[in-house]
């Protein structure tokens, strides 16, 4: 019903699942820091300059925007947010975080494909004033490894929480 994906759409996050690299997709099988059969998060290719970094979390099955998205995919999807949350401040030290998802052309949504952005946040990091940039696959190796390493420590302690 409000749905604006273009016909025939190559979906970048429908293929990092299906574990495909190519030039359509900016994001590396190393940037992920967590998959199920359900959900995959991982550290976007997109970066704010003084919120480098950041996590997608996405549904695995492909939905466009949040009015598609179905409940059980929606809850799984935020109690992951809030155990990223924990891995941010664990492992970046920042100061806070953020959560952001944007639906359809005017509400800023640019891939086609449900996502929601968690953020490390610091003082006067200004996010919100600044404007994206690509990063480099070999800087943000390092950022998901020590993610993925706290999540394979703690998650299910988390997921008790």
């Amino acid at each position: 019903m409000y749905n604006h994906e273009p016909e025939n759409y190559n979906c970048p996050f429908c293929l990092l699942v299906k574990g495909i690299e190519n030039e359509n997709v900016l994001t590396k099988q190393g940037d992920i820091i967590y998959s199920d059969e359900f959900i995959t998060a991982f550290i976007s290719a997109g970066w704010w300059p003084n919120n480098k970094a950041h996590v997608l979390i996405i549904p695995n099955k492909h939905y466009e925007n949040i009015y598609d998205l179905p409940n059980h995919l929606s809850s799984r999807i935020h109690e992951l947010e809030r155990i990223i949350a924990i891995a941010l401040k664990e492992v970046y030290k920042c100061d806070g975080v953020s959560s952001r998802q944007h639906n359809e052309p005017e509400g800023n949504q640019d891939v086609w494909h449900y996502h929601l952005h968690v953020f490390p946040r610091y003082r006067d990091d200004n996010l919100y004033l600044t404007s994206r940039q690509l990063s480099k696959p070999e800087d943000r190796i390092g950022y998901a490894r020590h993610l993925r390493e706290f999540l394979d420590n703690n998650i299910e302690r988390l997921h008790r929480e």
